[in-house]
């Protein structure tokens, strides 16, 4: 899209869909990514460590350690549910063939990820923000026309704010433990050692306790309401 490339790689990593790769641009900084296949990353331009990677030629080198921390939890009849360049974990779990129905959003349809991919491993509803493409709203709109309770797992990944507002539609109806948010916080280190990326009230440590977390541990967690930068100081969401 114009404001999202793929990476590939010249080797494949072993991996399970949800788990990332910490990504080191050299002389720039080092990243945490969510891979979205064996051997690639998707990656949306928001800082200096992306804007160098948008500049880069083909065969250039980048360091990767990892995969790191947890992937989703696998159902056999699975609801995903995404926003933005949040698609990039789902997509691998779409292709492993567990995932039923996909609820994916985007700003516009510019903006939409790997539909035609998707569309591959599952049924695809569509919405946008401006109502370029399927339904004119959020993605969080799409879910009151399903019956959540028809699948054994819900994994979702975007925004922290559409995640946070996905979590109170499905804790309104009970479903919070068989659901999985995959969570996106800054890190240093990427193997539990730092603790830049723990999340009040439990220290958990994104990197190495998840980064996927069930929606009922995330409750009553700083989930949707602040992080934290690369000094420790919390930033409202």
């Amino acid at each position: 899209t114009p404001s999202v490339k793929t990476f590939f790689f010249d080797r494949e990593f072993p991996f399970e869909p949800g788990q990332f790769v910490m990504v080191w641009v050299p002389g720039v900084d080092e990243i945490p990514m969510a891979l979205s296949s064996a051997n690639s990353i998707t990656v949306q331009k928001v800082g200096d460590a992306t804007g160098a990677m948008f500049d880069l030629e083909p065969d250039a080198p980048l360091g990767i350690r990892g995969p790191f921390g947890n992937g989703f939890t696998r159902g056999e009849k699975m609801l995903a549910i995404a926003g933005g360049v949040g698609a990039a974990p789902i997509l691998p779990l779409a292709r492993s063939d567990c995932v039923m129905t996909m609820l994916l959003g985007a700003r516009t349809e510019k903006e939409l990820l790997f539909v035609d991919q998707l569309d591959e491993s599952t049924d695809v509803i569509i919405a946008t923000d401006d109502g370029t493409l399927g339904q004119h709203g959020f993605v969080t709109d799409l879910m009151k026309d399903i019956s959540l309770a028809a699948y054994d797992r819900i994994a979702v990944c975007g925004p922290e704010p559409m995640m946070s507002a996905v979590l109170s539609k499905i804790d309104s109806v009970g479903l919070a433990s068989k659901t999985e948010f995959s969570l996106h916080r800054y890190m240093k280190c990427g193997v539990g050692i730092c603790g830049s990326c723990c999340i009040d009230p439990d220290g958990l440590r994104v990197c190495r306790d998840g980064p996927i977390f069930s929606g009922e541990l995330l409750r009553k967690s700083e989930f949707g309401h602040y992080s934290r930068d690369a000094s420790g100081r919390k930033k409202n969401i």
